[in-house]
């Protein structure tokens, strides 16, 4: 059995390869849509979900890791910004304020079945105009829920974390790994 993880993201690729696990990369490329009727948890369960169905479909006799990650901000979505003013919008939203960054995880395989979602609150301090605007010419927000990365230029308008760092990274690797050592002997 080989651990196979459905996603393409750089991040998750170094934070599984930093807690010691071999595992092969098979990107889902699953149409990312939901219902607007699912709350923030059940989006990021059914999206991982959806990653590691698609994967598995592949990988029938392998471990699969889906995962997704969503931030939310004064009860609005902010996904990954489409463009500088969305990324704009979505930096001011954050500005002095907290919100959650919300990771969901989904563990399959033919003998095996799990999903789970960690929680943290992220509080930014009060940004300027000029901090934002500078940071989206570095074009990091783009591939980033929320248009930004915690372990980046980013974690300068960070004040206070409550909860698991590496959710709002994008894998929490501690519970994951709880999981994975139950199931990988």
């Amino acid at each position: 059995m080989q651990l196979v993880l459905a996603s393409n993201s750089p991040r998750r690729k170094e934070l599984l390869k930093m807690i010691g696990y071999n595992f092969i990369v098979d990107v889902s490329n699953v149409n990312e849509t939901y219902s607007n009727e699912l709350v923030p948890t059940e989006i990021v369960l059914y999206l991982s979900r959806l990653k590691a169905e698609a994967v598995y479909s592949r990988h029938l006799d392998d471990l699969i890791i889906g995962s997704d990650t969503i931030v939310v901000c004064d009860d609005k979505i902010l996904e990954k910004p489409v463009d500088n003013f969305n990324a704009y919008e979505m930096l001011k939203c954050l500005s002095g304020k907290t919100h959650q960054v919300i990771t969901g995880v989904t563990i399959l395989s033919k003998d095996f079945n799990d999903s789970f979602t960690s929680i943290t609150d992220v509080t930014f301090y009060d940004l300027t105009e000029s901090e934002i605007n500078s940071y989206i010419e570095t074009k990091e927000p783009f591939d980033k829920a929320g248009g930004y990365g915690i372990q980046g230029p980013s974690a300068k308008f960070v004040k206070e974390i409550k909860g698991d760092y590496y959710t709002v990274v994008g894998l929490p690797i501690g519970e994951l790994n709880q999981k994975l050592k139950k199931i990988i002997k």
